[in-house]
């Protein structure tokens, strides 16, 4: 990568690894249902002004949009409500580092739901080694990360963030809509859907201090819109395969955020579970042998 590729690369995992410490910060004023409705809308604006200035056009098949819409239930509403529950009662950091996760529940969903994932022996030894990551992670033994409940909600995102991606691979992708066009359509139709149950989530008057209006905006605005706008950027610049490896460095991010502003504790099985993790992803996906082709292809 070239110097402003990773600048791009390291900018996008600090948006996203800061989108935990920007919602728990936001749940102070915000309720969760409050919370990810203005995350939608704000993040859907800059997406939509950007596609307008590149006259970027929508879909219009009636059929697309349905597509679209579930794609935004499960890579959106779903996980972005259940990370705003989950860090109610768990760390920032903790919901950082079992998001980390998402990449290998996307593996083995798409090893299951895809016919052209085969399953081999490397897929089920990293697999294994992501389990066991997990089960370190969870840690139903270990208080101080917050409640059982919470950390399980933020997995439970993880693994609507996984589905939410097999379901784009197998209706979607073969489809060839622009990536700006999908990912705008998908942040309006989640935040339409989010609009609707809203109203049935629980509703109090909002509490917005500076602390409060900073996190959801920047939340909005750049860790949900101009963060996708980098990631197709950085996928068009170096490959799919490279910017995919910023969720090795989300995690880090998330931590050392959430410990520098939050005062959050870094236990063992943080550490621990998020390495074995991160190591289970890299061996099943074959990552390292990856990235040496992409690079040699891109030096020929």
């Amino acid at each position: 990568m070239d110097k402003a590729s990773v600048a791009r690369f390291l900018l996008l995992a600090l948006l996203w690894g800061s989108s935990f410490t920007f919602i728990k910060v936001s749940l102070e004023g915000l309720t969760p249902g409050q919370l990810v409705l203005s995350r939608l809308i704000l993040g859907a604006a800059v997406l939509l002004s950007i596609a307008a200035i590149r006259k970027v056009a929508l879909p219009r098949s009636v059929e697309v949009w349905g597509h679209i819409a579930a794609a935004g239930l499960f890579g959106n509403v779903i996980p972005f409500l259940l990370l705003s529950y989950g860090e109610k009662t768990t760390g920032a950091g903790i919901a950082g580092v079992l998001i980390g996760a998402t990449p290998l529940l996307t593996l083995a969903l798409a090893t299951a739901a895809l016919p052209t994932e085969r399953a081999t022996p490397r897929k089920g030894i990293g697999l294994a080694l992501g389990f066991i990551g997990v089960v370190l992670l969870i840690g139903p033994w270990h208080e101080s990360l917050g409640s059982l409940s919470g950390r399980l909600a933020c997995f439970g995102a993880a693994v609507s963030y996984a589905i939410g991606f097999v379901y784009v691979r197998k209706f979607l992708s073969p489809l060839g809509l622009a990536p700006l066009s999908l990912a705008a359509s998908q942040l309006v139709s989640a935040a339409v859907l989010q609009a609707v149950v809203t109203p049935f989530l629980g509703w109090r008057t909002p509490d917005v201090t500076v602390p409060v209006l900073f996190s959801i905006v920047l939340l909005g605005l750049l860790s949900t819109g101009l963060a996708y706008v980098l990631y197709f950027r950085l996928i068009g610049d170096v490959g799919a395969t490279t910017a995919s490896a910023v969720n090795y460095v989300v995690p880090v991010f998330a931590v050392l955020l959430s410990v520098l502003f939050l005062g959050e504790p870094v236990t063992w099985n943080l550490l621990a579970g998020g390495l074995v993790v991160l190591v289970g992803v890299a061996y099943a996906e074959n990552r390292l042998g990856q990235l040496r082709k992409e690079n040699a292809g891109a030096v020929r």
